[in-house]
């Protein structure tokens, strides 16, 4: 068997090691590089050699460019949930929108969950502000609660994670390394996709509540967050004002898209906004900055070992083979980008860990085609958002695990609302932009 044949076996053996591995709940932090390894042995390169400089480099050089942005994003989130200004913006959304109707109540949740996303705050710190407030409307409702962590991820992984112009989530700042653009790149394709995307899951949303409530299905399920949610109320009197409550990511979001301020200092205003306008909601301070930039810790070295997996498939002679094939898909550049992110961000299990894998390996290819940077960055960004959900990917098995679900019990409301519907949206976009643009 050739070398370069032998290569791409490795290729598919380590993408296969990476899955199996993660689906059984073992650490990407330890899985990738066993992948690399198997990668690195079947492509004839040497252990130490592809470890030590071609892992490593991938691995440092995500760390470099992005550490400061993970670091910043996480505290700023955490100064957003232990004021409880996240608490007291989930709960005025759901006041002002009602709860009379399993949709609304859900589309309510979705737009809780897309307005903390777009005020800068983390898909974690999202989840654990959300659950305490939607469990009771659930159960209120008899309204089963297998539907949630669907219903979660819609609200968090689409729309707001990389459609959204503007968004200051790390899928749509990404980009913004590699092509020179800014969180406002091609806002009409953003636009477009997050109407899509809304009005998709909008209906198959209604589909999945109706024939839940036709089998006759109900709340179910223990309530490990009874006593979070029945000292809610007592818990309100401590909360900052509403209006407080929305400043810091007010700062952040004018800094970032409406001055064009660099997403490190936009995020460092909106954290110090939040520090000052919180005072008494944050007595101890020191341990809100520490813990949060603690909490940057797992995720960063968790991207980055993606990344650096992604960079030994990048540098062995198979990969030849196969960026060949993905760049050579029938039909526009835009296609073949919009694919091979996608594939990235399966194969990882990772949003931004397949993203910066794609930017690293193709954003050059596809700028010296001639095509517009912003078209670029958002075609990449939007392609994020679906199989980043795959059954591996660490932040379903966070969710499920805090919600007290199961694969078997929930995921096909993630697959049908997170996973499905995006691929449909991002076909459509590429369509589109390929006539616009």
């Amino acid at each position: 068997m050739d070398p370069q044949t032998l290569s791409v076996i490795g290729i598919f053996a380590g993408l296969a090691t990476l899955v199996i591995l993660a689906l059984r709940g073992w650490s990407i932090i330890i899985i990738a590089p066993v992948a690399a390894i198997i990668v690195l042995v079947f492509s004839q390169v040497n252990l130490l050699t592809g470890l030590s400089e071609i892992y490593m480099k991938g691995f440092s050089s995500f760390a470099m460019k992005f550490f400061l942005l993970f670091l910043m994003g996480t505290i700023f989130g955490k100064v957003m949930e232990d004021s409880g200004a996240a608490k007291k913006i989930a709960a005025f959304i759901l006041r002002l929108t009602g709860k009379k109707r399993e949709l609304y109540m859900a589309m309510a949740i979705v737009t809780v969950c897309g307005l903390l996303g777009y005020g800068g705050v983390s898909v974690f710190v999202i989840l654990f502000v959300v659950v305490p407030v939607a469990r009771p409307l659930f159960k209120e409702m008899d309204l089963s609660w297998h539907l949630f962590p669907g219903i979660y991820f819609f609200g968090v992984a689409t729309f707001v994670m990389s459609m959204l112009p503007g968004t200051p989530q790390i899928q749509n700042i990404i980009p913004t390394k590699y092509l020179g653009t800014t969180a406002m790149a091609a806002p009409e394709l953003g636009l477009l996709a997050s109407a899509t995307i809304i009005i998709v899951d909008y209906f198959l949303l209604g589909w999945i509540i109706k024939r839940s409530k036709c089998r006759g299905e109900g709340y179910e399920g223990s309530d490990p967050f009874a006593v979070m949610a029945g000292t809610q109320q007592d818990d309100d009197k401590n909360l900052p004002n509403i209006w407080v409550a929305f400043l810091p990511s007010i700062v952040l979001l004018i800094l970032l898209n409406i001055l064009n301020v660099d997403i490190i200092w936009s995020l460092l205003a909106g954290t110090l906004t939040g520090l000052i306008a919180f005072h008494k909601q944050l007595p101890d301070k020191r341990k809100t900055l520490i813990t949060g930039g603690t909490n940057s810790a797992i995720p960063l070295i968790n991207t980055c070992a993606d990344v650096g997996f992604g960079t030994v498939v990048g540098t062995v002679i198979g990969f030849k083979t196969i960026s060949t094939a993905l760049l050579s898909i029938p039909g526009t550049p835009l296609l073949s980008l919009s694919i091979a992110t996608q594939l990235m961000c399966g194969v990882t299990g990772s949003a931004s860990g397949g993203l910066g894998i794609a930017m690293e390996l193709f954003a050059k290819h596809f700028l010296a085609m001639g095509i517009n940077p912003e078209v670029i960055h958002r075609v990449a960004s939007l392609a994020t958002a679906g199989l980043d959900v795959m059954p591996h990917n660490g932040a379903v098995i966070t969710a499920l695990a805090v919600v007290g679900l199961t694969h078997k019990e929930s995921y096909k409301y993630i697959f049908i609302l997170a996973l499905l519907a995006p691929i449909i949206t991002n076909i459509f976009c590429v369509l589109v932009a390929t006539v616009l643009y």
